[in-house]
């Protein structure tokens, strides 16, 4: 990871320990999980959003009136709405989607739950999510949420990430293996 990509974790990640703190304090954590899916769904859908969060053009008072006018509408908690609220007035706003994405695994992590990030050469069907899903459920002794997408270069099989751990299933990585033996017999 690049030094300003650690660096942009580290921001997100503090003020995400802090809403999620500030959350469960308030016995709050059920309206924080449906704030951050109402937030994470607003960053996919919008550019315009997108945007406002990382352009430098933008300034801090129209940062702060979008963000403020946002968490209205959408009727995000307090907590939610001042923090993002303090991000806009300290130029922090670019850090919200990882902030997001945090809170999304501190919440997993609070139910006891794990996402694992799945890429497949095809589709995966109903039966064959269920028994990834509980195969690693098994392995893993928490219950698994699969993120599955599709990425044809891996020509067949599948690649699991679950935090720090990664399995490669995949034929590319086959004949990468298989071409840097190659390489080693000549």
């Amino acid at each position: 990871m690049s030094e300003p990509a650690s660096i942009s974790m580290g921001i997100a990640a503090r003020y995400a320990q802090a809403v999620f703190d500030l959350s469960r304090d308030a016995g709050d954590l059920k309206k924080l999980e449906s704030d951050v899916t109402a937030l994470d769904d607003a960053i996919a859908a919008s550019p315009e959003l997108r945007d406002v969060l990382t352009s430098p053009v933008v300034s801090r008072g129209d940062q702060g009136n979008a963000l403020a006018g946002l968490a209205s509408k959408m009727g995000l908690t307090d907590t939610v709405s001042n923090v993002l609220a303090l991000m806009a007035s300290k130029r922090r706003l670019f850090v919200v989607p990882q902030m997001v994405k945090t809170l999304k695994d501190m919440l997993a992590d609070e139910r006891g739950e794990v996402t694992a990030e799945v890429r497949t050469a095809k589709a995966l069907s109903k039966a064959q999510s269920d028994k990834l899903a509980s195969t690693l459920k098994a392995s893993t002794g928490k219950d698994v949420n699969l993120d599955v997408t599709v990425d044809d270069a891996l020509i067949g099989g599948l690649v699991v990430k679950i935090g720090s751990r990664m399995i490669d299933t995949s034929i590319r990585a086959k004949l990468n293996a298989l071409q840097n033996t190659m390489k080693e017999v000549r």
